[in-house]
């Protein structure tokens, strides 16, 4: 399984599950990353955290706890 957080700078995934549950999800799912949907990561902080991807044609921060719930291929 790999996840958004595990992924290097310039790769194009697809997200394929969203794990956790409730809110968290919600939230997840709101800012446009759903299953099916392609994910290019554009870089990352020194220390890794926040992740920056384009999604849906617009750039998105995301926590690594975030990029942690979200499986891609």
């Amino acid at each position: 399984m790999k996840t958004l957080r595990q992924a290097k700078v310039g790769e194009t995934l697809r997200v394929l599950k969203l794990h956790g549950e409730g809110a968290v999800k919600r939230r997840i799912m709101d800012m446009g990353i759903t299953r099916g949907v392609e994910v290019y990561i554009r870089k990352t902080a020194p220390l890794g955290d926040p992740v920056e991807v384009t999604v849906r044609g617009y750039e998105l921060s995301m926590r690594k706890a975030d990029a942690e719930m979200v499986e891609v291929e």
